[in-house]
Formats: structure tokens, C-alpha cells, sequence
């Protein structure tokens, strides 16, 4: 059976949104649905961005079970995990996640450390999980977490920039990494650049404008790359990039030039200390302090993208600015008489134009002979569905002419995955790109975007030397005793950064994407079609950046011990089981929510996007007999209803009853119930409990004994929030809502986004609420409110506000202890407030790292926490108290 005809919809691009922001957009802001290009950073354009997004069309378009492949807005909704959940109901000062992590060191600590248990080799193309919804055999062998920058140099010294989990460095040319930024507040990655000294320059915050990103504490320098760690006396000037993002570094004159999401700064590159200079901000009204920067268009009205420098003459400088969906400021900007004047003509095919400049990138040859840059066209974005790439760009000077050598029909048809109306190269050239040059040959050009290409030639022709999968060549096949099929192994999909350097007098290529790192020799070979046959994946399980969302657990009856699963940002789902030394993957995509039988660690539910539920109960082992045989496939679509009608979250609830292991409950604008277990085979089998009504979904569930309880918002975002609490039983009787306080006045459940409950197993009556988002203190909307965790001891009827000594913190979820304690996840660590005491100490001392979900080993007796960036922690509760 080919590989169209799987049922998976495996493309989950990280996310055709925005950010996990910290401020709010306007609805007028930009076509593609959430903004916001800077981690915590902005929100709030659902409406009318919809109406524009991109349509998106996956290869596999119409699928067997009826979806029409349609991935736009699944996209989309990853904003609603991060941002929604962090900004609303208005906009969050700079500042907010540097005070809640100086808070936290403040806190005492708990006994016990964690124990790292994702620690070993990821494959995705494990051969022994290659059922009908896995991406095994697609070709990106061992994977881990995004890498947002990559910076190598010519003694074997690799960096990779995670975007969740700080910086590693390797001293074998990739493998065997050591994380060398645990110290600092941010472990989200902007960008990477080694100067003309071999320093390396450290730009937090990542900025690839996608749901899942964090905004950084920023820049930061080694004074030598080969030994020690970044810490926060390694700081470059004051807090003047504190709470932005860091795209570009760019060096040229004595200075460190910064595109940042608050304009282009520049320092001196000869001192850490004094402050940063802004040297364009195009509306300087909108940065923090100015008269407009609690405007909802403040979260996008400086962003800028990238610096191009004249190594001839540094006074000249081209500077990329604007947002990626479209802004009269966007274009590209160079100083004349003293001041920053817009370009307007001489730029040859390259556009200058607003509406045609959105995200760029520039790369020059090591002698300055040749220029190259790609553009992402705001206007074709939102116009056309299959690419919004205007095109990438040659020049022999930054200044210009530029003259286009590829677009992306002409990507298309040299050997892309990519060829299907609705998906074609560029389709997201705002989140995916980088560029650089060959460091021996000014011809010799690498592209990256969904995939990775090669010119030799300066752009006369071009090789997709890493395709997005093997899936739709000749070569592949679903063969159980190779890794790859038949094809040679490509990259993970979805490019971000870019490197070149040698290792044993050997140059080197070397990428980082939504996979990881990956490398290849810069002389390496292709095969027939142009696709690479020498990647090497460089994510040896040394490095564990994985971005989870969630974690289960259940005794491995075959293997002993425990099988852990866990959903991962566009990377599926990985299954350790008892005895393994590989992890597997049993799911691709996207993977949400997880639930886990603890009884038998086989029986795995697995949430894709918007509730699209898989289960399995045999951990998904499958050699490809469903190919042939489609009987033999050993996983189901479950999906309840409201996956089919998208009014489910991107990321939805989904949980067990405390009690009943076989009776689920899912969160969509309606509360689901099926009582099969993992037994389950069909959507049908759900049962509608409560319907939330029009414009609402769930952002928790929880159930014990019966007793069902619901969180929900709508609308969702900045232009407009509300929240609230349902509670009923799973046999559909006492349904209501709790009455709620509309302004989240002290003492009371705020007003912001309510993420996740936890029932105290000895009374379903006794309930906690975990609330994210910050608190009015940082927060300029309505009914912000303060406190992050709430009691209640009448099934939801009242709320006590029991924060005490808590960091003002997103909290992302919660979990009660068998002896009575109370377990937090927030955005940079767990929190613990021992049984009979009211204030909270820190677990252990993970990095400044979210944790998104936190559940129990069956006996209990061991807290597991899914962490977005660092892998999965395990901890003795017992340690704790």
C-alpha cells in the first residue's frame, strides 16, 4: 500500500500561529490566524486571522477516514496551548518570567534530585513500531527536541541552540553534547554566532514565531567556547533585551548588531559591560516605556529579522524589519544622512515593498563576493496556499541588485517531498529558514526551509539534499529490517539553523531543526534524485531537548518495570519500555495528551490534534503487516466528535477517572465520556456529558468516582476573555456551572487560563485548580486577579486562594501525593507544599525549564514530569517531604 494512503495526518508544522506570547495582537494584526513572533509574547487575532489562514493542504490529503488533510488550522491552534494560556486576559509586562525565576531560587528546597529517565537515543524510525499512525521509515532516524541555531567551528566544536532547552556543546564534531547554559533564566534559543575571535555569542529567546516559544533574558558571550558554561556574569550590557526575542547576531565595525523583536540593537564587542544602544526600533511609540506599549500592536510593531553588514565598509548596513504576516513598517531600511530611511528602489527582483517583505535572512560568501537572502512574502501567504516564499535572492553587493534564483516551484521540482497543491517549499518560510554559504566557494549555498537545499552553482540549479520524509520516492519501502526503508536517511523536517565546520580537517554541514541536529560532509554525495545518501543524526540520546506534553505510565508486564510514553511537540510519541536501551516511536505527528493504563503499560491512548485520539494495547508494536493486510494495523482513530468540527483545542484535555481506568473523559466545547477503556475502536463510542456551549472548549478535565470536573474559556484570547468551571457526573446527570466571580477579585479565581485540576483520591469533593498565566501585577487586562493554585472542598461550589509563598509563575498543572501533598508544574520547575504545611518549596533544581504535566507511577510512590524542552524527570515522592 503506498504511503499515501496512510490514515495519520503526520505534517504538524510546530505551528502556523504565532507565539506563546506574553502580550496581545489586535484582529487586525495579520493574515494566519495567532500571532506573535516572540515567545510569550502576544495573542490574540483569532477571528479574523482565520478567516485568512493559509489552507494548508498535507501530500496525503484525503485520508481513509475522512479527513480532508486540511492542516491550517490545527496549526493554528498550537497558539491556544501557549499563549492564550499565558497572556490572557490582556498584556504581560517585560520582566514577568525573570521575577517569577528569581523567586524560585529564593524558595527553600525539598529533599531528593531528579533523575533523568529520556536520556537515550530517540528513533522515529524504529522498526518495531511501524503501525498505520507512526512515521517510522520516513527517514529522520534519532531525533530529540527543535533546535533553533547551530554554530560549529574548524577544531570539531559543534553548538546546538534548543528552543526550550538551553545550549550544547559538542567536542567531536556533534554527539556525546554537554549542556553549557543551565545557569541562566532562559533556555529558549534565539540565535548563535561565533566572531572573528571565536567567541561564541549566545542570543536568547527564540523567535521562530511559532506557538511553543519563550521569550529570553538576553545576550550572552564566552570568552572560550572550548570550555565553560554561560552563566549570568556572561551577561552583554544591562537588561535592555530582557523579555525580547533574538533572531539574527550579526558582527561587522567593532560591534554585535541584534534584530530583536524591539527593534536592532548594536554593543561593543570588546566589553560585556555598558549598555546596549537601539539603533532602530521603526515604532519606537511601542516599546516598553513608550506611549503605546500597552497597545495590543505593540507585540509586533518592531520586529526585526536580520542585519546585513558590508564587511567593506561596517557604516553600511541593511537592516530586514517586519512582521511575518504583514505591517506598513515592513521592508528594508539602511542609514542615509545620520538617519534610518526605508529602501525603495534599486533592490533589482529582491521586493522592498510592505506587503512582499515579511520574514528574511540574509548569508554573504567569506570574501565578500556574493550576497544571499530569502524573503518571505506576507502577501503571498495569506493569497497563496501552496508557498508563501517570495524567493531566494543573489547579490554581489548587500545594496544590491539582487536577482532571484529560486522559487518555490522551481524547489519543487528538484527533488522535493514536497510537490502536492496546498504544501510546497515556503509553505512556512515564516518559521522555517536559514541560509549560509561555504566558507571555501562563494557558489556553494545551503537553504533551509521545510527542507534542506544545496546550490553549487551560486542558484543555477539546486539539489533537495534533505527531504521533508522518503515517503513518496520509489525508494522507499516499508521494510522491517532497515531503518530508513529503502532510502538513505534524510533530515527531520522543519530547518531553523545553520553551521559549517570541520572536525579531523573535514568540513561539515551541520543543521538543526524540528528533529534535532543533523550533519553531512560539505563534499558529500547525492543519489539520482538529488536527495543526500550521508546525513548523519547527531541527537545520540547525550542530548535531550524533547518537548513534551505530557507523560503516562503502566507496568510493563513483558519487559518489567514501567513503560513511559509521553506526547512531544512534532515529534509523536516516544514508549520506553522496561528494558529498553532505544526509545521508540509508536505515533507520529504531533503528540498532545497521553493516557496510560497503570495496570498494563501497553495500553496507550494517544491525543494527535484537536482530540484526534489514537489507542493501541500493545504499545503499537507492528513490523508494516498492515500494508498488506490492513486487519493487522494496531492502532484505532477514536476521535470523539468534536475533533471533526475543530471546536476542540489544539492540545486538548483528555484523563481517566481516578477510580476506573476504563472510563475517559475528553474536553472539547463539549465534556466526553466512554467507558471501553482501551477497548475502544470507534469515536461512536463516546458520549456527549455537557455541552459548554458555542465558542467554548475545555482546557481541563479530571475525573474521580464518577465525579467529573471541567475548566474551560471562550472566547479564548486578548480581544476578549472568559473563563469558567463546569462540574457534573460521568453518568450525565448534575451537570452546571460554577458560579465565578466575572472579575477575579482577590482571593477569588482570576480571570486568566485554567489549566488543570487535581482531585484528592481519599475525596472527589476535594479538588486543586492550577491557573496559568501572570497575575495583575504583571498583567493589564481585565479580572487578571492573583494566586496560582485554588482549593476547593465543596466539589467546586467555593475556591480559596492557597498560593501563600508561591512565585508569581504560569502553573501548568497539578498533582496530589498519596500522603496528602501537593505537586505543581510550572513554566520553570515544581513546586511542593508537603501535607499539613501551607507554603511551597522547589523540587530539586531542574534548569529554568517548563514543565507541562506531572503524574504518579502506579504504586505512587514516584512523580514523573513532563518537562518542554528537557526531556522526562522522575522523582521519589517520599524525597520531597
Amino acid at each position: 500500500m503506498p504511503a499515501q494512503s496512510r490514515r495519520r495526518r503526520w505534517l504538524t508544522i510546530c505551528a502556523i500561529t504565532a507565539s506563546a506570547g506574553l502580550v496581545a495582537i489586535p484582529a487586525s494584526a495579520a493574515p494566519g490566524r495567532h500571532t506573535s513572533p516572540f515567545g510569550a509574547r502576544a495573542l490574540a487575532q483569532l477571528a479574523a486571522e482565520r478567516e485568512h489562514s493559509v489552507g494548508v493542504i498535507h501530500p496525503q490529503a484525503k485520508s481513509e477516514d475522512g479527513d480532508d488533510g486540511n492542516e491550517a488550522d490545527e496549526i493554528a491552534e498550537g497558539a491556544d496551548q501557549y499563549a492564550e494560556a499565558r497572556t490572557s486576559p490582556g498584556i504581560v509586562a517585560p520582566g514577568a518570567y525573570g521575577a517569577a525565576w528569581r523567586g524560585l531560587t529564593k524558595l527553600t528546597s525539598t529533599g531528593g534530585s531528579w533523575r533523568h529517565i529520556t536520556g537515550l537515543p530517540y528513533d522515529s524510525d524504529d522498526p518495531r513500531y511501524r503501525d498505520i499512525d507512526s512515521n517510522s521509515s520516513g527517514g529522520s532516524g534519532h531525533v530529540t527536541g527543535r533546535m533553533a541555531a547551530m554554530a560549529a567551528d574548524d577544531d570539531g566544536y559543534v553548538y546546538a541552540g534548543s528552543a526550550g532547552g538551553g545550549v550544547w556543546r559538542s567536542r567531536t564534531g556533534g554527539g556525546r553534547w554537554q549542556p553549557i547554559s543551565d545557569r541562566l533564566p532562559s533556555q529558549s534559543t534565539g540565535a548563535l554566532a561565533l566572531d572573528g575571535d571565536g567567541r561564541l555569542w549566545l542570543g536568547t529567546g527564540e523567535a521562530n514565531t511559532n506557538a511553543d516559544a519563550y521569550l529570553g533574558s538576553g545576550v550572552y558571550r564566552l570568552s572560550d567556547p572550548h570550555h565553560g558554561a554561560f552563566s549570568t556574569r556572561t551577561r552583554v550590557g544591562g537588561d535592555e533585551l530582557e523579555s525580547t526575542t533574538i533572531r539574527q547576531l550579526r558582527f561587522g565595525g567593532g560591534k554585535v548588531w541584534a534584530a530583536t523583536s524591539e527593534g536592532v540593537w548594536s554593543h561593543s564587542t570588546k566589553s560585556l559591560s555598558g549598555p546596549w544602544t537601539l539603533e532602530f526600533a521603526p515604532n519606537p511609540d511601542y516599546l516598553p516605556g513608550g506611549s503605546k506599549a500597552t497597545d495590543g500592536a505593540a507585540a509586533y510593531k518592531n520586529i526585526t529579522n536580520d542585519i546585513a553588514v558590508d564587511p567593506k565598509d561596517p557604516s553600511r548596513v541593511i537592516l530586514a524589519v517586519g512582521w511575518r504576516s504583514g505591517d506598513d513598517y515592513n521592508g528594508f531600511y539602511t542609514k542615509v544622512g545620520g538617519s534610518w530611511q526605508r529602501i525603495t528602489s534599486g533592490f533589482g527582483d529582491l521586493p522592498t515593498d510592505a506587503h512582499n517583505v515579511g520574514t528574511v535572512t540574509f548569508a554573504r560568501s567569506t570574501d565578500g563576493s556574493r550576497y544571499y537572502a530569502i524573503d518571505q512574502s506576507p502577501e503571498q501567504m495569506a493569497t497563496n496556499p501552496d508557498s508563501g516564499l517570495a524567493g531566494i535572492y543573489s547579490a554581489a553587493s548587500p545594496f544590491g541588485p539582487w536577482t532571484k534564483i529560486a522559487d518555490y516551484k522551481q524547489l519543487a521540482a528538484d527533488g522535493s517531498a514536497l510537490t502536492t497543491a496546498g504544501y510546497m517549499p515556503g509553505v512556512q518560510a515564516w518559521y522555517n529558514q536559514f541560509l549560509t554559504v561555504d566558507p571555501a566557494n562563494p557558489q556553494h549555498v545551503y537553504a533551509g526551509l521545510e527542507e534542506v537545499y544545496e546550490t553549487k552553482d551560486g542558484g543555477a540549479t539546486w539539489s533537495t539534499v534533505g527531504p521533508y520524509w522518503n515517503f513518496p520516492f520509489s525508494c522507499w519501502s516499508i521494510d522491517p529490517a532497515r531503518q530508513t526503508g529503502s532510502c538513505s536517511q534524510t533530515t527531520h523536517s522543519d530547518q531553523h539553523g545553520v553551521a559549517i565546520g570541520s572536525y579531523h580537517g573535514k568540513s561539515y554541514v551541520y543543521v538543526g531543526n524540528d528533529g534535532g541536529a543533523y550533519r553531512r560532509p560539505v563534499d558529500g554525495s547525492q543519489d539520482a534524485s538529488g536527495h543526500a545518501t550521508d546525513w548523519t543524526s547527531l541527537n545520540d540520546g547525550t542530548i535531550d531537548t524533547l518537548q513534551y506534553y505530557s507523560v503516562g505510565i503502566g507496568r510493563d508486564l513483558d519487559h518489567g518495570g514501567v513503560s513511559v510514553t509521553g506526547g512531544l511537540q512534532d515529534n509523536g510519541q516516544s514508549v520506553l519500555r522496561g528494558d529498553d536501551k532505544v526509545m521508540g516511536s509508536n505515533f507520529g505527528g504531533d503528540g498532545g495528551d497521553t493516557l496510560t493504563d497503570p495496570a498494563n503499560g501497553c495500553n496507550i491512548a494517544e491525543e494527535y490534534v484537536y482530540l484526534a485520539v489514537q489507542v493501541t494495547q500493545n504499545c503499537g508494536l507492528n513490523d508494516g503487516s498492515w500494508t498488506t493486510d490492513p486487519s493487522k494495523a494496531t492502532s484505532y482513530n477514536v476521535a470523539p466528535a468534536d475533533n471533526a468540527t475543530s471546536e476542540a483545542r489544539f492540545i486538548a484535555p483528555l484523563a481517566a477517572d481516578m477510580k476506573n481506568s476504563s472510563t475517559w473523559i475528553a474536553g472539547g466545547r463539549h465534556i466526553w465520556v466512554q467507558d471501553h477503556g482501551y477497548a475502544i475502536r470507534s469515536g461512536s463510542e463516546w458520549k456527549s456529558l455537557y455541552d459548554l456551549g458555542a465558542g467554548r472548549t475545555a482546557t481541563a478535565v479530571a475525573a474521580s468516582g464518577g465525579k467529573v470536573y471541567a475548566a474551560w474559556c471562550g472566547p479564548c484570547n486578548n480581544q476578549g476573555f472568559a473563563r469558567g468551571i463546569a462540574v457534573g457526573n460521568a453518568d450525565g446527570t448534575g451537570w452546571h456551572d460554577i458560579a465565578l466571580p466575572a472579575t477575579g477579585t482577590d482571593g477569588t479565581v482570576p480571570n486568566r487560563y485554567l489549566s488543570g485540576f487535581a482531585i484528592d483520591p481519599k475525596n472527589a469533593d476535594h479538588v486543586f485548580l492550577a491557573v496559568n498565566g501572570f497575575s495583575r501585577h504583571w498583567t493589564e487586562g481585565p479580572g487578571a486577579g492573583v494566586g496560582h493554585v485554588f482549593e476547593s472542598t465543596d466539589g467546586g461550589t467555593t475556591w480559596k486562594d492557597i498560593s501563600a509563598n508561591l512565585p508569581d509563575v504560569p502553573t501548568d498543572s497539578a498533582v496530589v501525593t498519596a500522603n496528602g501533598g501537593l505537586a505543581l508544574a510550572t513554566d520553570l520547575g515544581v513546586v511542593y507544599r508537603a501535607p499539613g504545611r501551607t507554603k511551597w518549596q522547589r523540587v530539586g533544581s531542574l534548569p529554568a525549564v517548563a514543565v507541562l504535566q506531572l503524574k504518579l507511577s502506579p504504586d505512587g510512590g514516584t512523580l514523573y514530569a513532563a518537562t518542554h524542552g528537557r526531556g522526562i524527570y522522575t522523582i521519589r515522592v517520599r524525597d520531597c517531604d
